[in-house]
């Protein structure tokens, strides 16, 4: 057992950094698509200014180099286009690069139309402050010291552009107009497209945490596992010892001869088997895999054979089964499962011992039960934190870990588990399970 539970301290940290690594990859994607979006507009942007600076300010601009960069940024772009259109994981380093491929188009356009005096120089605070929100604080910082050498070398070697020095005139300066539309150009992109990237952040970080709550969840059902083995293995012995003495006390004529403790002996082994059935059940479903303890058979067979064994158990008074499945397929159901489902008809029958309902139906190549009962249903507190562990109105220890372990088993299915209070008193649960999760799709799947 301390192995195991040393094991699992190891892996589970392990699959839950692959999975936030994947939400950071995936958030990485979308800004990504950011900025190659934002390229088209600084394409865009670059196309218009340099016609307004030489038809409209007659303004003397070396056009065929400044055309020969735009056109490395359109086929840079067009090729970033191709690669990140669909969804792939990208990483720190390549929206580093990306930025770095921008700031240096900026700056050779920049180098061909005045350097420093030119009023766009500004846009370089557009990548900073984008690199910020995208990138980790040392590419962010590369980005500010590469801009900064960038706007140096442009001061010392760029020839300032042939415009008068008139910042007298204030706004007829083509100076100052020219500053005035480069703030606003800065200003209206950052609150574009920050706020997007601000979404997609937000995004990200809430699935993080639901992904660690998940891995806290599923390390929880682990260890409760491995604890629920451990105690299944040790309670083998004594209920086979239990067993042993049951069959000797049957024997015995002092027992043989009284008709009444005869009677209580028949019943106490039947109660031992049950025990010892639980117990096995508990040892086949902790850890085992899916086509080690499954079932073969079908979904009427199953439900059928499900529902008519709980009944027997539990002698609810009035007990209804609507079965709406068409076609019966075969099916591959584990333990876990049938326990799934034993739990969901359990907790209605406590809620409500006088009646319980069970609906099946598969809608859209997906396994839909619902469980309905006339109890006094959840309370909203109880539904907000529906499926976390120990969520109970029962005053006891331990309560509330049923429909912990439903909404996890139906996850791991790739399924879940909805539950509602239904408007003429009572509750209702809605298990679903893909088809693909539980069919037999060829002879490979054995039972």
């Amino acid at each position: 057992m301390a192995v195991k539970l040393d094991l699992l301290t190891k892996i589970s940290p392990s699959i839950a950094s692959s999975a936030e690594a994947n939400v950071e990859y995936a958030a990485g994607h979308k800004n990504m698509l950011q900025l190659i979006e934002l390229r088209w507009i600084a394409v865009i942007g670059q196309v218009t200014t340099i016609a307004a600076a030489i038809l409209v300010f007659d303004i003397n601009l070396p056009l065929v180099h400044m055309l020969q960069v735009l056109a490395c940024l359109i086929a840079f772009n067009i090729a970033s286009h191709l690669r990140w259109h669909e969804r792939r994981p990208v990483a720190n380093s390549e929206l580093f690069m990306a930025l770095l491929v921008d700031v240096a188009t900026l700056t050779v356009q920049l180098y061909l139309s005045g350097g420093t005096t030119n009023p766009f120089a500004f846009l370089y605070l557009l990548q900073i402050i984008i690199s910020a929100v995208l990138l980790e604080a040392w590419s962010t910082w590369t980005i500010v010291v590469v801009t900064l050498v960038c706007l140096a070398l442009l001061a010392v070697f760029a020839q300032p552009l042939a415009l008068p020095f008139d910042h007298a005139r204030g706004i007829a300066s083509i100076y100052v107009q020219g500053m005035l539309l480069c703030f606003a150009i800065n200003a209206a992109l950052l609150v574009i497209f920050i706020s997007r990237i601000s979404v997609t952040l937000r995004a990200k970080a809430a699935q993080l945490a639901d992904l660690r709550q998940r891995a806290a969840e599923e390390d929880h059902i682990v260890r409760m596992g491995l604890l629920a083995s451990g105690a299944a293995h040790e309670l083998g012995t004594p209920l086979a010892t239990l067993s042993v003495i049951l069959g000797d006390w049957k024997r015995m004529p002092e027992f043989r001869d009284n008709p009444s403790l005869a009677e209580e002996i028949a019943e106490m082994q039947t109660q031992l088997k049950r025990c010892k059935a639980i117990v096995s059940g508990i040892l086949l479903s902790a850890g085992s895999a899916r086509g080690e303890s499954a079932v073969r058979t079908t979904l009427h067979t199953f439900l059928d054979g499900l529902l008519e064994e709980w009944e027997e158990r539990r002698q609810v008074a009035a007990l209804e089964y609507e079965n709406r499945i068409v076609e019966d397929i075969p099916v591959a159901f584990d333990s876990a499962l049938k326990q799934t489902i034993d739990n969901l008809l359990d907790n209605a029958f406590e809620a409500s011992p006088d009646w319980v309902r069970l609906e099946a139906s598969v809608e859209d190549d997906t396994l839909r039960l619902v469980v309905l009962d006339k109890g006094p249903g959840f309370a909203p507190a109880m539904l907000a934190q529906f499926g976390k562990p120990y969520q109970s109105t029962k005053n006891r220890a331990g309560a509330g870990v049923g429909l912990f372990l439903v909404v996890n088993v139906a996850r791991t299915l790739g399924g879940a588990v909805a539950a509602r209070n239904r408007e003429e008193g009572g509750a209702a649960v809605t298990l679903t399970i893909p088809l693909a999760s539980i069919a037999l799709s060829g002879e490979g799947e054995h039972a």
